[in-house]
């Protein structure tokens, strides 16, 4: 697991040390996440092309599920030719809070943290205030009830544009 971490921070810095950075379609958004987990997000740009994404999530199973806080820092690139699409890559963390059979584990194992990845693509409708995201979020998690590298999540983002 530790070798996975340094092979995706390495692979992260390498990304974001390429030519191509640009300035962003928007300044903030709200909205959905939809996917791995459903969540609450929020979306705002920091400086240039560089954003930090905060979202509050919910997934669950039979009997099973967990509440998470995550955030994210990403830094997006231009799509040559494609006017308000661009792709991004990032990490971030999150704190989930399992329970299973509607009851919490056992008090050392009802929390877990999770470490992530970000590749994605953004996309800001023009003269309309809607911005979509398609990304792929892989996760390590540690402790609580899953551990271990996933690398099947991804989410489909819709928020509204308020501050552009």
């Amino acid at each position: 697991m530790k070798k996975q971490s340094i092979l995706l921070a390495i692979g992260v810095l390498a990304i974001l040390s390429t030519s191509g950075l640009s300035a962003q379609n928007y300044k903030s958004a709200i909205g959905a996440r939809v996917g791995y987990p459903w969540a609450v997000s929020f979306k705002t740009f920091v400086a240039g092309n560089n954003a930090i994404e905060l979202y509050g999530g919910y997934r669950g199973f039979a009997g099973y599920g967990w509440l998470s806080a995550n955030g994210a820092y990403q830094v997006h690139f231009d799509l040559e030719g494609l006017d308000g699409l661009q792709w991004y890559v990032g990490a971030g963390a999150g704190l989930l809070f399992y329970r299973y059979d509607d009851d919490l584990l056992d008090p050392g194992d009802n929390m877990g943290v999770s470490l992530q990845g970000y590749l994605g693509l953004d996309y800001k409708v023009e003269g309309v205030p809607l911005n979509f995201t398609l990304d792929w979020v892989p996760n390590i998690f540690i402790n609580g009830y899953v551990s271990g590298f996933r690398g099947r999540y991804g989410n489909l983002g819709i928020r509204y544009v308020f501050a552009e």
